[in-house]
């Protein structure tokens, strides 16, 4: 069984298990965040990862999705309608 070396902020250097971690990409991005459960202390951790975390994350068979930045959400779309209401001047609602 494959396992990865992780540092828990409180607990120190932690051996997980490929199933315990998740990988987290944006497009367009060469890093991304991995996230586990810590298992000494069973609080979930986020960590930054580079290119290199990334590959190898990946090449040992992590589970990963891929993330959009950004995006619109049913609140988003309601100020956004509520403003149509009270704002004639469309083209400064799209550049904010």
């Amino acid at each position: 069984m494959t396992t990865i070396k992780t540092t828990c902020p409180d607990c120190g250097d932690v051996m997980l298990g490929i199933d315990g971690l998740s990988l987290l990409l944006t497009p367009h991005e060469s890093g991304g965040t991995y996230t586990f459960r810590c298992p000494l202390c069973s609080v979930e951790r986020a960590r930054p990862a580079g290119a290199r975390v990334v590959m190898v994350l990946l090449a040992a068979g992590v589970d990963y999705e891929i993330t959009r930045p950004g995006t619109i959400t049913e609140a988003d779309i309601a100020a956004f309608v509520d403003a149509l209401e009270t704002d004639a001047d469309l083209v400064r609602l799209l550049e904010g």
